[in-house]
């Protein structure tokens, strides 16, 4: 990655809340790190656009396309489960963030259906407070 940009794509869904904290805690800290958030939905990305992201985009294709070329992908958990997050996560978004050759960061998320054992209980801000340590 030497002499190039680095490229983190944020990826949510309904209200874009856990995208939103994610493109702020990047922005705040590494405002060198070019943010591409995609929602998928409309809601979704105007939260992420509201923390700063440098791009933004919606919907599955945006999903796709960005997913083959950025460095990272993170969001939450259900972004790896075609059906999830109540349908927003379509199986072809699932597959390209899964087949992607970005490194992934999935945020563990109560409402999803998907569980990896022994994660620790923490907070989504401690969790993305993890993510920032790492990328520092």
């Amino acid at each position: 990655m030497i002499g190039e940009i680095m490229e983190i794509l944020v990826i949510d869904g309904q209200g874009g809340g856990i995208g939103k904290s994610i493109v702020d805690a990047i922005k705040r800290e590494r405002p060198d790190i070019f943010v591409i958030a995609v929602g998928t939905n409309s809601a979704a990305t105007n939260s992420m656009k509201k923390a700063g992201a440098d791009a933004v985009a919606t919907g599955e294709n945006a999903i796709v396309y960005n997913a083959k070329h950025a460095h990272f992908i993170v969001g939450p958990i259900g972004i790896v489960f075609g059906h999830s997050m109540y349908g927003e996560i379509s199986p072809a978004m699932a597959q390209a963030v899964s087949c992607s050759e970005a490194q992934k960061y999935l945020i563990p998320v109560s409402q999803c259906s998907g569980h990896v054992l022994g994660v620790e209980t923490k907070t989504i801000q401690e969790y993305i407070q993890d993510f920032i340590k790492m990328i520092k």
